[in-house]
């Protein structure tokens, strides 16, 4: 701690310049080093003196400092601490069970806009991969046989089709680029599920997939994450043919999802059992042509409205909404109303 100098104002007595002669005499023959400073050891104080005069005056100024480790500042840097964990985008998720955390989950993720789906089927304006870049953990997938091949369309292939396993091999590039992520697919599967297995199987996502064992307790994201078993799969029509590959009803009850006004929003039950371990809630709205409806998701999935009928649908199902699904993600809150229903600010 240094302290403040202090100043001595002198008389140009007789006196004082004796005073000022002998300083002089002790600096010629080293009493006081020539540099005016004293060098301390560690924990010891250090004395600087300066002496300047005018016409009338001496003034003599002295300043006392003390080193680092005794005064408590730090004489070294302290040791770098590795960054807070985080799953699924915040630290406070890590220790809760899967069935604890709210997704956003994007219905007929891979019918975009930006992929070549038109104004009559396509239910999102990005593909798949900007979906999971901007916070997508959960989709929806309908697979069927386009020609002998897997793909991934919505109302007939001829209207816009992507290649089922391009899109798992997206999914599976971002999920080894981001490995604290915990990702869910449900599929809407018109074609042979060892067909959809073994798109799984080639893409590698199959390596990081989740198994969950009938009536157990759900791990916690980061439990999941340890293992790299960040991928949960299911599907709407299929029956297990591996363990990992889960009938979706046998885990999650849902609620109706054919809404045209915001008046027919309803939280009743519709598929699964209800009180199965999860719980999707159905958020969009489409035509009288039951198309999709990109005006009417700016207002399906505006904050008050969306948070409203989330927190409905856990009320009256006396459980928490796992997947939250909309059409065009990009349009409204759907993140800030998860982080919500997450309790997260």
């Amino acid at each position: 701690m240094r302290s403040r100098p202090t100043s001595l104002a002198i008389p140009w007595t007789s006196s004082a310049r004796t005073a000022v002669a002998a300083a002089a005499a002790a600096l010629v023959i080293g009493c006081i080093p020539a540099s005016g400073e004293t060098t301390a050891s560690s924990g010891e104080p250090a004395t600087t003196s300066a002496t300047s005069t005018d016409d009338n005056t001496t003034t003599t100024t002295t300043t006392t400092t003390t080193s680092g480790s005794e005064s408590g500042a730090p004489t070294t840097g302290g040791p770098d601490l590795p960054p807070a964990r985080v799953c699924n985008g915040d630290a406070a998720l890590c220790e809760r069970r899967f069935d604890e955390v709210v997704f956003p989950c994007t219905h007929n993720a891979f019918a975009a806009k930006d992929d070549g789906f038109g104004q009559v089927n396509a239910n999102q304006q990005h593909g798949i991969g900007q979906q999971l870049l901007d916070g997508v953990r959960c989709m929806m997938l309908d697979v069927y046989d386009n020609a002998g091949q897997t793909a991934l369309c919505h109302g007939g292939c001829a209207l816009g089709e992507v290649d089922h396993l391009e899109a798992l091999l997206e999914i599976e590039a971002f999920l080894a680029a981001n490995p604290d992520e915990v990702l869910t697919i449900i599929y809407e599967d018109h074609v042979a599920v060892d067909r959809i297995v073994a798109d799984l199987e080639d893409s590698a996502l199959a390596q990081r997939v989740y198994t969950h064992e009938p009536g157990a307790a759900w791990p916690t994201l980061a439990a999941m994450i340890d293992a790299d078993t960040r991928l949960l799969v299911t599907a709407e029509n299929g029956g297990p043919l591996l363990a990992w590959f889960h009938h979706v009803w046998d885990l999650t009850w849902d609620t109706p999802y054919s809404f045209h006004s915001v008046e027919e929003f309803s939280c009743a039950h519709n598929r699964g059992v209800m009180g199965n371990d999860l719980f999707l809630v159905n958020h969009w709205l489409s035509t009288m042509f039951d198309t999709p409806s990109q005006p009417d998701a700016a207002t399906a999935n505006a904050y008050d409205l969306l948070y409203s009928r989330a927190t409905q649908c856990q009320q009256e199902g006396e459980q928490l909404p796992n997947f939250l699904a909309v059409d065009f993600y990009d349009r409204g809150d759907l993140f800030a109303v998860v982080r919500a229903l997450n309790g997260l600010p």
